[in-house]
Formats: C-alpha cells, structure tokens, sequence
C-alpha cells in the first residue's frame, strides 16, 4: 500500500492488558489509544494502565510515564494528553528507553503544526513527494492513508495541520460553502479523534465574489457582517474546527492593503467573526512589494515584514497569531534570523519553518534541517520589554518570553502521496524531527535523528552510525554548494532547483547579490537599505560592520571585494572555490556510508536512496562547476589550488 514511515507494524493477536483509570471510555482520542496499545508490535504483552490524574505541571498535553514492577503507567490530565503519552510509550519501548525513573514530557510549543500547500486538483505547490493524498479531482479525500497520517502526526507531537494551500485556489474558496462541508466536517473529526486541530487555509477576498458585497475591505460593514454568517455557518457544521491560517497582500493577492488598511485591521475583522467559537487566526507575515525595480539600491525585501508590522505590536485581537518565517527573506540554506521576533512583545507570534525542501534540494538531495531550525530557536534575538530572562527566539514563540498562551511553531510540510510519503526516504526524519523539536527543543539534533532511524530501520548500530553521519553532515554540505556566504538565491527562478547564479539577479522579486567582477553582496546596513538596522541591540551594531558581521551572513549584510579575508583566514573568491568542492565530496562521502548498508536496510528502500544519491552526486558537482567557475569568469582570480575553474 505505501511505506509505513516510522510507525510500527500493527499485528493481529497483540495481549497487552490496558486498563483505563479514570478516562472517558467513550472518548474516541481514549479508544484510540487504546487500540494502538492493543495493535502494535512493540508492545505486545505488556500491562499498561491509563491513569487520569490533576496535575498542574503536567498542563494541557503533558504527561509521566512509570514503571512499577511489571506495569506500565501513562498519567495525563485529558484524553488527548494520555493519547500523545501513548504513542510515546510506545516509542520509548521501540527505542529501548529506560523507565527506572519517572519520564515527564510536556510540550514547550503550545501550537505545533504543519502547514500544507495542497491544492484540490490534487496538485501540491512546492511539492517534491507526489501529489496530494487529501484532495483528488477537487474533492476532498479522506481514506486508509489519511487515518494513517492523523496517527503518523500525533505519533511525532504534532496538534495542528492546515490542510489546504496559502494561495487559495478558485476551487478551494468551497471548502467554507455547502458543497464541501460535512467533509470539512469528518476530515475534522478524523484528525480532532487523534488531538490534532484542524485548520484551513482562507482567500481573504472571498466577500468580493457575493454580488451583494463586492468588497473585501475589513471596516465595510457589509463585509463584516459577510464573514460574521460565514463563522457561524462552518462552525455550526464543524463543531471541532481550529480556524484559518490568512495569506493576503502578497505576491498579488489582495487584502487590506487593497483598502489603505492595516494588517491588522484585516486580521481583527476575521478574529472577532470566529472569536465566539474559540477559533484563531494564523495571520502570515509574508507580506512585500513582490514587483521590484532592481536599479532600485535602497527597496530591501529583507525589510519588509518588520516594516509593516513592527508599528502594530499590541494592535491584533488575542486570537490573531503572526506567523512569521525563520528569515526574513524565503527559506534560503542560510539567512539571519527574522528581526521581527524581537519586536513585538504584545503581539502572539509563531514560527513559521519549511521542511519541504525548496531551496535546498527539493528532496532530490537529503538535507536534514532539524540542526539550522535548532540554531534559529536558539538565537537571541535580545527581544525587547521581555517578561522573562529567556529572551531567545524559541522563549518569543512558545510565549515564555511575553508570556502569551497563544503561539507555536509551523512548517510548510514535505508529504505527499509517494510510496513513501516524503519522496526522498530521508526526508522523513524532517517530518518527525519538527514534531519532536516542537514538543521537547532540548533534544539534540543527533539524539532527533538517531530516534527516527531507530524507529524507522531497527536498532542495527552500522545503520544508526552511518544513517546519523549522513544526516548530521547533510545540511552543512547542501550549504558548501549552494550560494555562498548567506547570500542565497542562485537558482533557477522556474522552480527554485539547480544552479543559475544571475537567475534572479534583474527580476522584479527583490532578490539579488550584484556581483560584478570588482565585489558581491548587498549592503544591508546603515548607510545601505537600513535593514540591520531593525534589529535590536547588541545586534545591530554586530551586523553594521563587516568585521562583526559572522562569515556566514557576510554577503548578506555587506558587499564585499572577493579578496575580502574572512573569519577563517581565507578571501571570499577562495572561500567560494574551497566550499564548493567540500560539498561535492561531502555528498561522495554521504554516498557511501548509504552503500555500506546494502543487506541492513529494506531493499526498496535501499535502492530509492541510492538512486537519490546517484543524482545528488551528480549535482552537487553541477553546483560546485557552474558556481566557480561563474566567478571565476567575474574575477579572473585563480583558485590556490590550481583545481578546473572551467
């Protein structure tokens, strides 16, 4: 039917004993853990006791797993708490964890989701594993391979899925209408029976295509009222609805700005409509002038999500979350940190990540992600008029740092209908590791990802050793090839895969390097476009000069010579030429650590990564040649090495 990921096989004669001390019997997110407890492998045979407990440590969505004597006890203060304590019991059995001491987990991250780009044609933009297995022939689909995903999600965390596209297609604008509802409705309901909210993606505009309102301004009374019915209606019929997540003003779509309103204005219109029925508003901060006049040396897209919203802390209702990205440009390899994160201490924020691989290798190349999204968390963004010491980006977006109940972390996921759900089979530790990084961001990289080869491939230790190598290395490596030094974007603009230094360079997106053979870079400070400006102290002095600026972010931040000596001791020019070739042979080696496990992991499988290795091979060596020797051909430098230029 489809590869199982890293859940384990169920079988048909399991005699584990559960017993349940206190939950709702009816409760279907009680009978689901039930049956998981009673369906699977790991745990066959074992006495496991489901105890519902008052605890004020334990919150929403934690719980303690125990030992004593020959009985396994999950506490949990809800059904939907002991589910997650569930699956990882079940887990922690499958990694041969040990319970001598009580093993208390409680997610730091209130809202952890992911975010789909999939359109009801069945087609997914930025999809790079097949096509979508929740939408076929505009319909909505809801089959085997949808309950086993509810359970793939909350098996790795997660509590919350936006099942539908940012970009509002015509077709989906009837996922809100009678047409679609009482599928909303059970589709709902699947992932609510397995403590998942869900969530929809919303065309803001939708009110202009009623010929009785033919507007979309958020203070026109007409539209107020429009989305006031249209609330009551969708929750009316899906009662465990969580809300919608807002794309408007961006790249074409309209929105308040449309209407010379605010950002907020637009969100609070929508979050005072769906406030009486508990539902939220995930107000996306990808907002820019997506047209460009690149002649243009002062207009920084980089600027733009601070610019519109940073004056408008404290002006969104308290059911509006801002779902900023990592950057503050577009998942690139490597970009600084969103500036924005530091700036708005009476506002809900949320992360927003991509572990749909769109910059960095589509899933033709494995790139674990966990390691860069860990150094982003960790990051201190020096957040001002904070309530605690934990002034980091990951205190900004669990509320610890302001003290806000409503915030998360999102990433724009990377499923599809593959065999194997995520293309490359690797990337399916992306797809565990956020949850698990969401839920418990003390964890290490390493430890993240040696859980899922664990639960994916057994506990043969040449597996885990070489498969936690290739991962570990992956992301460094992808970044040795790819643009150089933080200044991202040398691909082609087509669909954002394989090298085209100048691909961008005179488009109307905003995104640039401007090398010519004397320099590269873009200068962000001060006496440039003003962007290291928008961030706090000590920051923005660390950013204004080159030599306080961290080489990885220095063509970012500063246009600099090629005979520039970094950090490091080498120029840019010979930076650029060494990376390029340790990439290229990092991917050699990555390659062979896969070989050598021919026999010790399943043979399809084996094979499908070998093939996505044939190809990595094949590009990062396509990278590393089109790169050089692009400023090679700008700068007439040799490379010291005496290796080809081309």
């Amino acid at each position: 039917m489809y590869s199982r990921l890293w859940l384990d096989e169920t079988i048909d004669n399991n005699n584990a004993v559960v017993t349940n001390n206190g939950f709702d019997a009816d409760s279907v997110l009680l009978k689901n853990a039930v049956k998981e407890l009673t369906t699977i492998n790991a745990v066959s045979g074992l006495n496991i006791s489901l105890v519902k407990c008052d605890r004020e440590d334990l919150g929403k969505e934690g719980f303690e797993i125990e030992k004593n004597g020959d009985v396994y006890t999950v506490k949990a203060n809800n059904e939907n708490a002991v589910l997650f304590g569930t699956f990882r019991f079940i887990n922690m059995i499958r990694l041969n964890k040990s319970f001598d001491a009580p093993v208390k987990e409680v997610p730091v991250s209130p809202l952890r989701m992911l975010n789909h780009w999939d359109n009801m044609d069945n087609s997914i933009e930025r999809g790079y594993s097949g096509e979508s297995f929740l939408f076929k022939d505009n319909d909505i689909v809801i089959d085997d391979r949808t309950v086993y995903y509810a359970r793939v999600l909350a098996s790795a965390g997660y509590n919350g899925v936006v099942i539908n596209n940012v970009n509002v297609k015509q077709a989906a604008c009837d996922l809100i209408n009678e047409r679609f509802i009482d599928k909303v409705n059970k589709l709902s309901e699947l992932f609510s029976s397995y403590g998942i909210k869900m969530f929809m993606s919303l065309n803001y505009a939708s009110p202009i295509d009623d010929p009785e309102v033919s507007s979309a301004d958020p203070l026109d009374e007409k539209v107020i009222k429009w989305w006031e019915k249209k609330m009551a209606y969708i929750y009316s019929k899906v009662p465990t609805f969580g809300g919608f997540l807002v794309k408007a003003d961006s790249e074409g779509r309209p929105g308040p700005f449309t209407y010379d309103r605010t950002q907020a204005e637009g969100a609070n219109m929508l979050a005072r409509a769906i406030k009486p029925y508990g539902g939220i508003i995930i107000w996306r901060c990808f907002v820019y002038n997506c047209r460009q006049d690149w002649r243009d040396l002062k207009t920084d897209r980089a600027r733009a999500a601070y610019d519109y919203f940073n004056t408008l802390d404290g002006d969104f209702e308290d059911n509006v979350i801002i779902q900023i990205k990592n950057g503050p440009v577009d998942f690139q390899v490597r970009e600084p940190v969103s500036p924005l994160f530091g700036a708005m201490p009476h506002t809900n924020e949320m992360m927003e990540f991509q572990i749909a691989q769109e910059y960095t290798g589509q899933q033709r190349h494995v790139c674990f992600l966990i390691p860069w999204f860990k150094e982003v968390l960790s990051f201190d963004i020096h957040a001002k008029d904070a309530k605690s010491d934990d002034t980091t980006v990951l205190g900004v977006v669990t509320g610890k740092t302001y003290g806000n109940a409503l915030a998360g972390i999102c990433a724009v996921t990377n499923t599809g209908n593959d065999y194997n759900w995520t293309g490359h089979d690797l990337a399916a530790a992306n797809l565990y590791g956020l949850g698990r990084l969401a839920f418990e961001p003390s964890l290490s990289s390493e430890e993240i990802a040696r859980e899922w080869i664990v639960l994916t491939y057994g506990n043969n230790e040449k597996v885990i050793d070489n498969v936690t190598k290739i991962l570990m290395m992956s992301w460094p490596a992808y970044e040795k090839y790819n643009a150089p030094l933080g200044i991202g974007w040398m691909v082609h603009p087509e669909d954002h895969y394989g090298p085209d230094p100048d691909g961008y360079e005179y488009s109307v997106w905003g995104t640039y390097h401007k090398a010519d053979h004397f320099a590269i870079g873009v200068e962000r400070n001060s006496t440039g476009t003003g962007y290291s400006t928008q961030y706090n102290e000590p920051l923005k002095s660390m950013y204004e000069k080159p030599e306080t600026t961290p080489d990885e972010l220095k063509l970012f931040f500063h246009r600099l010579p090629y005979t520039y000596v970094l950090k490091s001791g080498k120029t840019v020019i010979q930076h650029i030429y060494d990376t390029h070739y340790e990439g290229a042979e990092d991917v050699k080696k990555m390659s062979a650590l896969w070989q050598d496990l021919k026999g010790l992991v399943p043979d399809d499988a084996f094979e499908r990564v070998t093939k996505r290795f044939e190809h990595q091979v094949e590009h990062s060596e396509r990278w590393r040649d089109v790169i050089n020797s692009y400023f090679y051909r700008k700068t007439l430098i040799p490379d010291e090495k005496g290796r080809p230029l081309y």
